[in-house]
């Protein structure tokens, strides 16, 4: 099971792309793998003949065993994961129908085989996996040139929103899941989905970890909405580029903390939380954030939740956050208590901008009442690696940041 982040600590095996006997060449991919972040193909890490599966489909393993073995030129049977524990025994190699036979092709066609999750990104997105060039052995489709052919694409217009928000729902309501059977309350026992388990359990552990504060400070976003209107832009990229400029003076907020040992860093990989509907949320992450424009970062936030509620980032999006940003404003809450994203040491909730009546003053200290965009900022902060003051004082800075936008 190969390592796809430092939070990732299992995998489990949703197909095979490969059966015993069947050559693989280097690269190509063996198997695919889903995490409670993201699924991903697996590349071969050799070429040659597929000698051993030794994990079932639906079978969950920690992260380093390995789950096959390939026998390359010679007769050497190699790991398909070179770390970790070898299973005690050979199990059953049986690859899943939607590889065994043709894929059907989105016309009611019999196409070149794909994998499961080339399968479901061509449900989600509509796709006819005919109109599709192959790069794979044999013309197959992989997932990579389904990304190729969605870039290549025209977007659909979206409506314009007053947010970035990753947490944007869907224009339609889904379709009704067949009703499953009621108790004498009325009630409807149903499990949880796997990836609202893993949330639950990293929730837990932040709670149970972390002594968790929160800090609020009102902030006027009226030259944030100003500027925001001129660039064609919303206001979260421009609060995430403010809150990258102020973490430059505040490095204890932009860390990590492991035990009692704290790692601060001096660039910015920023996570965003964007909302996956009734599949939960997942935290995509920019690196390398203080690189960006408030340009470039409203795009990597587009592009990020596209794929996102697509199914389609990579492990790499999903690891080495420093800082959190989440925004669920778009839905009209004022204030919340946002649950750290442990290792990270803080999180910043950005709330609804409001327009409402506010004392203001003026250079000769004459105070009025005038109407202002106005929104909560809410800092929530492991009380171990900082204080109430250090998080007043970063809330503060980032407000005057917001506040003075031109």
């Amino acid at each position: 099971m190969p390592h796809m982040g430092t939070s990732v600590v299992e995998g489990t095996i949703i197909g095979w792309s490969k059966q015993v006997g069947d050559h693989v060449d280097l690269d190509e991919t063996l198997c695919e793998v889903t995490t409670d972040k993201v699924d991903t193909e697996c590349p071969s890490p050799a070429a040659g003949v597929l000698a051993e599966i030794l994990v079932d489909v639906g079978e969950t393993v920690d992260v380093g065993t390995v789950v096959a073995r390939i026998e390359v030129e010679g007769g050497v049977a190699t790991p398909a994961t070179p770390a970790g524990p070898v299973a005690p025994a050979r199990a059953e190699a049986a690859a899943p129908a939607s590889n065994g036979a043709a894929a059907a092709n989105g016309n009611g066609a019999a196409g070149p085989r794909v994998s499961p999750v080339v399968a479901r990104m061509a449900a989600v997105h509509d796709l006819d996996l005919a109109q599709i060039p192959g790069t794979g052995r044999g013309g197959r489709v992989t997932k990579k040139d389904v990304l190729a052919f969605l870039d290549r694409a025209p977007e659909p217009e979206e409506r314009p929103l007053h947010s970035e928000s990753p947490y944007r729902p869907d224009d339609a309501p889904p379709a009704p899941a067949p009703s499953p059977p009621r108790d004498d309350l009325g009630g409807v026992p149903q499990p949880l989905s796997r990836i609202r388990q893993a949330i639950g359990r990293a929730m837990l552990a932040s709670q149970l970890t972390t002594a968790t504060c929160h800090t609020v400070v009102e902030c006027d976003m009226s030259r944030v909405e100003n500027r925001r209107r001129d660039l064609g832009l919303t206001a979260l990229p421009l609060v995430s580029a403010a809150v990258v400029e102020t973490l430059r003076g505040f490095g204890q907020l932009n860390a990590t903390l492991d035990g009692t040992t704290i790692t601060t860093y001096e660039r910015v990989h920023l996570g965003i939380a964007v909302s996956l509907g009734d599949d939960g949320l997942i935290v995509p992450v920019i690196h390398d954030a203080q690189d960006l424009s408030p340009q470039g970062l409203g795009t990597r936030i587009k592009d990020l939740a596209r794929r996102a509620r697509a199914g389609q980032l990579v492990p790499d999006d999903v690891q080495g956050a420093t800082f959190t940003i989440t925004n669920p404003g778009a839905f009209g809450a004022t204030i919340a208590t946002p649950i750290i994203n442990a290792p990270q040491v803080a999180i910043l909730d950005l709330e609804a901008i409001i327009r409402r009546p506010v004392v203001i003053t003026d250079d000769d200290n004459n105070e009025s009442i005038a109407i202002r965009p106005m929104v909560n900022l809410v800092l929530g902060w492991d009380h171990r690696a900082i204080d109430g003051v250090y998080a007043a004082q970063f809330l503060t800075a980032l407000r005057r940041r917001l506040e003075a936008a031109g």
